[in-house]
């Protein structure tokens, strides 16, 4: 069985297992607490500390890989600084529509008032005095200047996202700007780091099944129904505000800024958006990437070559409007309300770590509970919306392989390398490595 099948078996026991509890027994039943104290709340807290365990090197790992992988700015020039902008402009547009969305609709709020009581007083008890902080907190001209660190490694210590993001980012930015061999030895180095710690994300992932069943077995055992509709809604949301961004607002950047329809360009990439559905992965669709951008867009392979691979690290609109909308949507199911200022610096964080996130399915996971507990949101409060992350990860892969792919044809475009009136035969692709251009086969 496949794994993201085996976690959502292990949701579909837990919650079933909880609300048989919940209904049977009632919620305050000492078999319960003996269940959730002895054996689901264990099972459910090491998967859930393995998982805070790598959020810090993987922010930073990835952060400074992406940033370094860029080359030197002053070498890489217009092509490089026009990537970024479009990768973090475009990320940004996704993810102000999921705030928007998720202040509209509030699916977190569609909680009884009872019942979001008690999950503070299960879940948040100890942290009581940081929820408080939540609400009163301001954003301003001192958070500005925290964000620069005085030391990375209490920063690291203390979970403060913001020191380690800035510090991924100076570090990444010096490392492009160092002699070759010791760029390279630093990149190498940042690259092993990077799969360390992806490789302890997947002993993670794979006791995730046992870990949802054991963490959403406490939530149902003590709530029954009253989380479940809330989390329907939430995922309706979701899936809704992710085809919204790909239709209309990459729709128009597509018939705007590319002068391609919109309908041709999606029939043009459907290979790429198939995998990244498939897989979940957007390094695993890189390959297909390429081709596609060669063969089916006429892109050439220097843009292709840079374009792509980039933004398989750092183009993640789906991901970052995934995001955005979790953190709020937690943050109503916990009572904890924010301000504008505070609402900021979630989009801000969902656009940044979008780009820490592992290229690989559930990898957005670990950086959802680091920005929940900024906002001093229980970590706990991440099994609620883990069982159903499979469906929602495919649909964000695809949108975030789209972005990829407009930003590719953007780029060729504007330096003049592509002429979207003049696309390649439609015919079909080649459906193997070996049968790619030698010079395609070269770039991967």
């Amino acid at each position: 069985m496949a794994l993201h099948s085996k976690i959502l078996l292990g949701l579909l026991c837990g919650a079933v297992l909880g609300v048989s509890a919940n209904l049977g027994l009632g919620p305050e039943h000492a078999a319960i607490a003996l269940v959730d104290r002895y054996l689901a709340g264990p099972v459910g807290q090491v998967f859930l500390r393995m998982l805070q365990m790598v959020v810090m090197p993987l922010v930073f790992a990835s952060i400074a890989l992406g940033v370094a992988g860029v080359g030197d700015v002053r070498r890489v020039g217009r092509m490089g600084a026009k990537t970024l902008a479009y990768f973090l402009g475009t990320t940004a547009l996704a993810t102000g529509l999921g705030l928007i969305a998720v202040r509209l609709v509030q699916p977190g709020t569609h909680i009884a008032v009872a019942t979001r009581e008690k999950l503070l007083a299960d879940y948040a008890a100890k942290a009581a005095d940081k929820i408080e902080a939540a609400h009163t907190a301001d954003f301003g001209v001192d958070t500005l200047v925290g964000i620069v660190t005085r030391n990375p490694i209490a920063s690291a210590v203390d979970g403060d996202m913001l020191g380690i993001i800035f510090f991924g980012l100076v570090f990444g930015a010096a490392v492009s700007m160092i002699r070759a061999d010791l760029r390279q030895a630093m990149t190498t180095w940042l690259e092993a780091l990077a799969e360390v710690v992806t490789t302890i994300i997947d002993f993670a992932m794979r006791l995730a099944p046992y870990g949802v069943a054991g963490l959403i077995f406490g939530v149902t055992s003590r709530f029954g129904f009253d989380l479940l509709a809330p989390l329907g809604l939430y995922v309706g949301l979701v899936l809704a505000a992710l085809l919204l961004h790909a239709t209309v607002t990459m729709g128009l950047i597509i018939r705007l800024l590319i002068g391609v329809s919109p309908l041709v360009f999606f029939t043009r990439i459907r290979a790429s958006l198939v995998t990244a559905f498939s897989t979940s992965s957007s390094s695993a669709t890189l390959p297909t990437n390429i081709r596609v951008g060669e063969e089916r867009l006429g892109i050439p392979p220097q843009v292709c070559g840079f374009v792509y691979p980039l933004g398989a690290t750092m183009c993640m609109n789906g991901t970052a409007l995934f995001e955005g909308i979790t953190v709020i949507f937690l943050c109503q199911v916990f009572g904890v309300s924010l301000d504008a200022g505070q609402m900021a610096v979630v989009m801000g964080m969902a656009v940044i770590t979008s780009v820490g996130a592992a290229a690989v399915p559930g990898g957005s996971i670990p950086l959802m509970v680091g920005m929940l507990a900024m906002f001093r949101v229980p970590p706990e409060g991440i099994a609620v919306i883990l069982g159903v992350d499979r469906i929602l990860d495919m649909a964000r892969t695809a949108v975030n392989v789209l972005g990829d792919h407009t930003a590719a044809a953007f780029i060729a475009r504007s330096e003049g390398l592509w002429d979207p009136g003049q696309l390649p035969v439609d015919e079909p692709a080649p459906r193997h490595e070996s049968d790619l251009p030698a010079h395609s086969r070269r770039s991967l």
